[in-house]
């Protein structure tokens, strides 16, 4: 590739990155100063306040984004990819193969950032859009009441198309999240101009003034000031979509400076104006331009959603294959981009679950009490993660690990500390919302655990089953049946079952098992594994990534190339179907068995989440015990 075509394609990236990675931080300033001057955080709007708050949203946007994500946390890239669960596999296989229990611990608390990152999702849409129509009562106050009706119908119709996908439109996030971050700049500078003490904000020893002069209240300005990073999580989750480079190069050139802009802009408004408390944002704006701000702040905030939706749906498929969460309808909104996917389930939920955050919490400044537990939780986890990493898997010595992840520990524990003291406010929402998903992604995984036990324990082993079959009178058909096993060495129920009860053996039996590792993705030339076990059984095992997107024929046309050729004409998949029934005396509580029954009752067929052709599918079934 020449370099000029390398420039193209760092340039379309860092276009698309902006589009898609910066929503939600680049439309955190709709809310983030009305937030720290509110009722809520009792800090009053005077000179030192509105000085020492600006430089404290500064500097934390400056330690926390540039220092900690911009700086060390992209460099955590696994093959590519980033995002909480590919830290989780970076931390977990750079660990002491023998320290089992250090493994779990970091697998837990990375299913736990997973559980955060939806009360996000839910949480963002709301208070982004929100945020954006309460433009409208300043134009007219008269309008008011008009803006719960406009956030929901906009935010009913962001789901409704999801299921066309996002690839036309996503097209023109970047350009306009361009115009988003350069609007923000020019207007400002428009303000700091007027008003140019602003810029003594720069110096950080107004920040530390401005929080330690707060003393018991320094965690409700803390709390209020984390609003400015929310979002920044992003970085590091869509870094296999656009590369390092393009996300730095985002951040430097464009984004950073437009954030530092506004929150100075409105830092200076407040300063010649301190009225303007109640929406300073848009009253930062020229009053012909206020009417195209709040359309440009509205498209804004759909791109912010759109993002943290799309974050959803790849999270869910992630959770989904690492064998958290029951299967569920998949659909590819796009024959280009594999990550594009649309999943009906989480959808609606998530769509049912924004518009009740909407009526019941009814403004941007009373969600922001929900709001940062969830992000500020992430980045605890996250930091937590990057210490084994860089202690572990790039081997540096334990002081410097420390010294490296210490500070941002030290930071990310006062700001959840912060956004903690809001909990009774509408802290508790986000954190309950991820209790309650840890518990049934822990219930599905521990019943399937329990299946697999049951199976290795009821089920004969393999070779002693074919030893078995092979004395056996049963009658020959000329066909390939594939069975799929959840354990290798045992025999599949299906196989069991099919011939227990049909009396016939095939001349061609392929043994299939697939399995999900802890990296993001498994390369091809490595998904494979071919055994013949017998003259006419064959074990295959293919292994995914938890980003792959399984595809069971074309791996089956794959074994041609280790000696077993296998007609997809000729082929017949058995499948074995459980019906999960509770109250055995070694399992799990009776009210997990009775959720994870429902999960399994309600889960996709494996039929289309492996890509298996359903006119050749045989489906038996079995009875087991949770």
């Amino acid at each position: 590739m020449t370099s000029e075509h390398k420039k193209h394609g760092l340039a379309a990236a860092t276009l698309a990155a902006l589009g898609v990675v910066y929503g939600d931080i680049g439309t955190s300033p709709l809310y983030t100063v009305q937030t720290v001057f509110s009722e809520s955080t009792g800090i009053a709007a005077t000179p030192d306040n509105i000085i020492g708050a600006t430089s404290a949203i500064f500097w934390a946007l400056m330690l926390v984004v540039t220092l900690k994500y911009v700086l060390l946390i992209l460099r955590a890239d696994n093959h590519g990819e980033g995002g909480i669960m590919a830290l989780v596999a970076l931390a977990t296989g750079s660990s002491n193969e023998n320290n089992t229990r250090r493994k779990r611990i970091l697998l837990l608390l990375g299913v736990f950032g997973l559980a955060l990152f939806y009360g996000d999702s839910i949480i963002t849409p709301a208070i982004s859009v929100l945020g954006a129509m309460e433009g409208i009562k300043v134009v007219s106050p008269q309008f008011e009441s008009y803006i719960l009706p406009l956030t929901i119908g906009i935010l009913v119709g962001l789901f409704l198309v999801q299921k066309r996908g996002t690839g036309t439109v996503g097209r023109w996030f970047g350009p306009i999240m361009i115009v988003w971050f350069v609007a923000l700049g020019v207007v400002g500078l428009y303000n700091m101009v007027s008003n140019p003490e602003i810029l003594s904000a720069l110096n950080p020893l107004y920040a530390i003034h401005f929080l330690w002069d707060r003393g018991a209240g320094v965690f409700l300005a803390v709390g209020a000031i984390v609003l400015a990073l929310t979002g920044a999580e992003a970085l590091y989750a869509d870094m296999g979509h656009f590369g390092r480079k393009a996300i730095q190069i985002a951040w430097s050139l464009l984004v950073l400076p437009g954030l530092a802009l506004t929150y100075m802009g409105q830092g200076a408004l407040l300063l010649a104006n301190p009225s303007a408390v109640s929406n300073p944002f848009y009253m930062a704006f020229p009053e012909p331009l206020l009417l195209p701000a709040i359309v440009l702040a509205t498209a804004a905030t759909v791109i912010a959603s759109q993002a943290v939706i799309s974050g959803a749906y790849s999270l869910t498929k992630q959770a989904i294959q690492l064998g958290y969460l029951p299967r569920m309808q998949l659909f590819h909104s796009s024959a280009l981009e594999e990550g594009q996917i649309y999943m009906p389930v989480v959808n609606w939920l998530l769509m049912s679950a924004v518009v009740v955050m909407v009526l019941v919490f009814g403004s941007s400044a009373a969600l922001a009490s929900a709001y940062g537990v969830a992000v500020t939780g992430l980045m605890v986890i996250t930091t937590v993660l990057t210490f084994f990493v860089v202690r572990y898997t790039w081997g540096y010595p334990l002081w410097l690990a420390g010294l490296a992840t210490g500070t941002f520990i030290i930071v990310d524990l006062l700001l959840f500390s912060s956004c903690a003291m809001k909990f009774a406010e509408g802290g508790w929402l986000p954190f309950v919302v991820a209790l309650l998903l840890l518990n049934v992604m822990l219930t599905w995984k521990r019943g399937r655990a329990i299946i697999k036990r049951q199976i290795r324990r009821d089920n004969p082993l393999l070779q002693d089953y074919l030893l078995k079959v092979s004395t056996m009178s049963l009658a020959q058909v000329e066909h390939t049946a594939v069975f799929l096993a959840l354990e290798k060495d045992v025999a599949p129920r299906a196989m069991v079952h099919n011939v227990r009860h049909n009396r016939v053996w095939h001349s061609r039996n392929v043994i299939l098992t697939v399995s999900f590792d802890h990296v993001p993705w498994v390369p091809e030339n490595e998904r494979l594994s071919v055994v013949q076990v017998s003259p006419n059984v064959w074990q295959v095992r293919v292994r995914y990534g938890f980003m792959n997107t399984p595809d069971i024929p074309k791996a089956l046309k794959q074994c041609a190339a280790y000696g077993l050729v296998i007609n997809q004409f000729d082929v017949t998949y058995f499948l074995s179907r459980e019906t999960v029934l509770t109250g055995s005396p070694n399992g799990m509580a009776q009210w997990r068995g009775e959720l994870f029954a429902l999960m399994s009752r309600n889960a996709e067929s494996i039929v289309n989440h492996f890509q298996v052709p359903d006119n050749c599918v045989l489906e038996l079934g079995s009875r087991v015990m949770v």
